[in-house]
């Protein structure tokens, strides 16, 4: 990875602070995002530790504002030559309290505007730089915890849950990462979506009252697989359970599901304004 460059989104805790760590050992460039500036420093200065050829910078931006979301994929392309590998990995869990039900900068329901529009917007910015380096890779980090979306409620304003609302979210951006696949054939950028590890010991896990199963550097094996593995580097449009190729929920399959989620996915995440 001497010449790779990898950006990792949310890398300020948790399974972001581990791929971090994780990924500085083989050296190249790593491009780390964050909302906390402190917390984001503090993680770079483990990544140069942990990898003494690594290159680090990083990039605050506030993916619950699709506006900050599209400046920062602007940054990126202005700052960088170019972007082997995009980690979607910043994410909105159920939170300490599911009965909540919070909003985005744009008004969305805010798991659905971070897990799955602000990942898209982001990915659709910086295509051009993807594109241009490529062979290059987009791995969205998902969940084993999936829901159909219910295109009546979409933003889930009757009856909210905040855990159904997460594994919606997740599903979504499962489908997403499929019919995203299908349009990137042929150009030399790769996406797949990944489950990383079963309940990870992080904040968002802790805050909900659920003893870990798995640490964040167990969680981190398999997106570094994804996008180092030289063996799947023409695999795309696929939903992994950890290492192996699994199925997701099956709205994911359904091309009707599909369609009116892109279709909502592209008015939210190109406009940045609630449709």
């Amino acid at each position: 990875m001497s010449g790779h460059t990898t950006l990792i989104t949310g890398a300020s805790q948790g399974l972001g602070r581990a791929l971090a760590i994780e990924l500085a050992a083989h050296g190249g460039t790593l491009l780390l995002h964050g909302r906390n500036d402190a917390r984001l420093q503090t993680v770079a200065e483990e990544a140069r530790a942990a990898g003494p050829d690594v290159t680090v910078r990083t990039y605050l931006a506030d993916l619950s504002d699709l506006d900050q979301v599209h400046a920062l994929a602007d940054r990126i392309r202005d700052a960088e030559p170019h972007l082997d590998g995009l980690i979607n990995n910043a994410a909105v869990t159920a939170g300490s309290d599911p009965r909540r039900r919070e909003v985005s900068r744009q008004g969305y329901e805010l798991r659905l505007a971070v897990n799955l529009f602000a990942p898209y917007a982001l990915t659709l910015g910086l295509l051009p730089l993807l594109s241009s380096s490529a062979p290059a890779r987009v791995i969205n980090v998902a969940s084993s915890v999936q829901g159909a979306v219910d295109f009546r409620d979409v933003m889930m304003e009757h009856n909210y849950d905040g855990l159904r609302a997460y594994g919606r979210s997740k599903l979504a951006l499962i489908m997403a990462t499929f019919d995203l696949a299908v349009e990137l054939q042929g150009t030399g950028v790769t996406v797949n979506a990944v489950h990383p590890a079963d309940l990870m010991d992080t904040e968002s896990v802790r805050a909900f009252g659920i003893p870990p199963r798995t640490t964040p550097e167990d969680g981190a094996q398999p997106v570094a697989r994804l996008l180092l593995d030289p063996e799947i580097a023409l695999t795309s449009g696929r939903y992994f359970d950890r290492f192996t190729d699994a199925r997701a929920h099956a709205q994911a399959y359904d091309p009707a599901a599909r369609r009116r989620l892109m279709e909502l996915t592209r008015a939210a995440s190109g406009s940045g304004q609630r449709g």
